[in-house]
Parts: C-alpha cells; sequence; structure tokens
C-alpha cells in the first residue's frame, strides 16, 4: 500500500483528495494545525498529525514522526493556503509577509523534508503543490496583489526542486486551478456564474492520476485545470 501525504485536509480541495486516494487504496496521512481534527467523516482510518506549517521546526519535527511511523511517502500533496485581496494601493508589507508565509513558507518547509526523505526512496516520489492563475496571468493578479506574489515563488520552487530531482524520480507538480467551486466561493461571489467553476473532486481526480504510475509519462509542472472558465 502507498502512502499519501496530504496537507491542508480540512479544505474542500483537502477532502476530495483524502476521499479520492482513500478510494485508491492508499494509506492516506493528514496534518493538521493544533488541535484540529478532520470535519468529515471518511472510509477508512486516516493518520492524522498536528502541527503549525509555519513554524519550521515544529514542521520538521512532525514529519520527521511521520517518517517513523509509515517508513515512506510516496505521494505529498501541499494543499494549505489562503487568499486575500489587494492592490497596490492597500497591499503593505505585513500583508505580503503573510501571504508568503501562508502559501510559500508552509510549502517549502514541508516540501523540503519530504523532497529529502523521497531522495533516498527507491522509487522517488511526487510532489504536488498549488499554484494559482493569478500568478502566472498578470490581468488575472490585478487586485489579488499580494496573494499572487506568494503563489510565483511555487512555481519557482517546484522547477528548482524538478531539476533537482531529476535523477532521483522525484517529480514536483504544480496544479493550477481556476476558481474551485466550494461553499465559500459560492457565498463570496454570490452573482458568479458558478456552472463555470471547477470541482474539487475533478482537481482530485487529476492529481490522482498525475501522481499515480498510469501518470508517470507526465513531465510538465504546471498543470492547468481552468474547467470552463
Amino acid at each position: 500500500m502507498k502512502n499519501v501525504l496530504i496537507t491542508g485536509a480540512g479544505g474542500a480541495l483537502g477532502k476530495a483528495c483524502v476521499t479520492e486516494f482513500l478510494k485508491k487504496d492508499y494509506q492516506v496521512i493528514v496534518i493538521l494545525s493544533p488541535n484540529k481534527k478532520l470535519s468529515y467523516a471518511t472510509s477508512s482510518s486516516v493518520s492524522i498529525y498536528n502541527t503549525d506549517l509555519m513554524d519550521e521546526a515544529a514542521t520538521n519535527t512532525t514529519l520527521v514522526q511521520v517518517i517513523k511511523d509509515h517508513k515512506t511517502i510516496d505521494v505529498a500533496l501541499l494543499l494549505v493556503g489562503g487568499f486575500t485581496s489587494g492592490n497596490i494601493d492597500t497591499t503593505d508589507g505585513a500583508l505580503v509577509r503573510k501571504m508568503i508565509s501562508l502559501n510559500f513558507e508552509t510549502a517549502f518547509y514541508t516540501a523540503r523534508t519530504i523532497f529529502g526523505q523521497m531522495a533516498k526512496q527507491p522509487n522517488g516520489g511526487r510532489i504536488v503543490f498549488v499554484g494559482s492563475r493569478p500568478a502566472l496571468d498578470a490581468k488575472a493578479g490585478k487586485g489579488v496583489l499580494a496573494y499572487a506574489l506568494s503563489k510565483t515563488l511555487i512555481f519557482k520552487l517546484a522547477e528548482i526542486l524538478n531539476e533537482e530531482g531529476k535523477e532521483k524520480n522525484v517529480i514536483s507538480s504544480v496544479i493550477v486551478p481556476s476558481i474551485i467551486d466550494t461553499p465559500d466561493n459560492r457565498i463570496a461571489m454570490p452573482k458568479a456564474n458558478t456552472g463555470k467553476w471547477v470541482k474539487p473532486e475533478s482537481i482530485a481526480e487529476i492529481i490522482e492520476f498525475a501522481t499515480s504510475e498510469k501518470g508517470s509519462a507526465i513531465r510538465e509542472s504546471v498543470i492547468k485545470v481552468y474547467g470552463n472558465s
């Protein structure tokens, strides 16, 4: 049985990924914030660890324990992140630092330990980050400056890790969804045409395929999932 590590499992995309990988008979390992539990039931047992992913030392300590307990990590889905709006006039340094901490540092601290573990494994491993359309498209980035800047670092991190992982069969990908059809997004944008949004379940299916043996031929580091938008 393969092991998949999922951060951000409490969110809509995280829930969809937990469900999808359980269906494919993975042992699912989730990392939640301190004192948090999954808010939904799962079809089988899930290993849960709690830590503050914005704390580098705490993250490393937790991941060392995860590796000790489970021996290998075949797939890692680094889904933790957050969003904020703001243009150049309303975005200050504090907001930029907050977004970088939440969107980039949480991914970097986790990837740093997980990449090292995967590099030691005979079969390597797959790491999936979550990017954003505003980080790729300047037009889409208007009004979400700090968020777009923080996500830009994700693409560069995946690119560099792919170079480092070539000889060790460690592949890093960035999934780039458009607006995800979640309850929170529907509340935030009540007048939007939700028919153009992408379902979290669809993204989860694409992630599972891309990280499976069937998707082993995929070498593009950026996987765009824009739906009809």
